[in-house]
């Protein structure tokens, strides 16, 4: 099988001439950039093929559209179609998967906005979103084309003008302001408190129980009634979103594989690439390009 083409930069320029993309095959592409003058907002592009991703978060809204294909994805505890024409509205923190439901993949562009950030921008903080996938085919053509003007956006001024017209597509999809967390999310708030302030360590079932105050397996099934997921699953999202975190601050990977409780940096390499598409020194060099 002939190599793959190079990932590219948001400019069309090699990253890393003659290496082959990170995925097994060479239809799937994933790219990131991040804003150097506005921090907390990161830009995604894909097309996928085969890959399918392992659960993962983002302590960010995942505000995006489909523009050809379907995605199948999981997330709060329910299977979601996003077909072409459709708008995805993610909230921060909800873990999620995603892989191709059509033979050719699916094509999509994504913001990641931290919740300050839209909270800033639009003057309402509190912001959620009902439901995962809206379809709306002009609205989906919109947020396209935004997100693709963002993306070759130079100005700082041209940017936020375009950030500020992004989310005025997204608010009337959402629910303002967001209803304050009940029952288990007060409850396991400081388990996930917990598990961020100890991602190196080697946690046991009993000492996080002990947290929320329920005995080891109870806690089991009211944390996986609670967020859909295991605390296992859980802990290994907030690894690699502290992963994503540390290498756009500039660390090098091995560092960074030690610091967010990976065995090594090949274990951080393969966790990455199941999440998010591309390896970490690429995430790296396209986010601080």
């Amino acid at each position: 099988m002939s190599s793959a083409p190079p990932v590219r930069d948001g400019a069309g320029l090699p990253l890393m001439p003659g290496v082959p993309v990170q995925f097994e095959f060479p239809e799937d592409r994933a790219e990131f950039r991040r804003s150097l003058q506005r921090p907390g907002v990161e830009l995604y592009r894909a097309h996928i093929v085969h890959h399918a991703f392992e659960p993962h978060t983002h302590e960010a809204f995942g505000l995006g559209a489909i523009e050809s294909g379907v995605e199948r994805f999981r997330y709060a505890g329910a299977e979601h179609l996003a077909p072409p024409g459709s708008v995805v509205l993610m909230n921060p923190d909800e873990l999620h998967t995603g892989r191709a439901e059509t033979e050719g993949g699916w094509r999509y562009r994504m913001v990641y906005l931290d919740p300050e950030v839209v909270a800033r921008v639009s003057g309402e903080p509190g912001w959620w979103f009902g439901d995962a996938v809206q379809v709306d085919a002009a609205s989906a053509r919109r947020v396209t084309g935004l997100l693709d003007a963002l993306w070759q956006a130079e100005e700082p001024l041209a940017f936020d003008s375009l950030l500020y017209a992004l989310l005025a597509e997204f608010r009337h999809h959402a629910r303002v302001p967001r209803p304050a967390p009940v029952g288990g999310a007060l409850r396991f708030a400081p388990v996930i408190d917990y598990l961020r302030a100890h991602l190196s360590r080697r946690l046991t079932l009993d000492e996080l129980a002990a947290v929320a105050g329920l005995s080891p397996f109870h806690f089991l099934r009211r944390f996986q009634a609670q967020y859909h997921t295991t605390p296992q699953q859980m802990l290994m999202a907030l690894r690699l979103y502290e992963a994503k975190r540390l290498l756009a601050a500039g660390l090098p990977p091995v560092q960074v594989a030690a610091e967010a409780g990976l065995a090594d940096q090949a274990h951080l390499t393969r966790a990455f690439v199941r999440r998010y598409g591309v390896t970490p020194a690429r995430y790296q060099r396209q986010v601080r390009r």
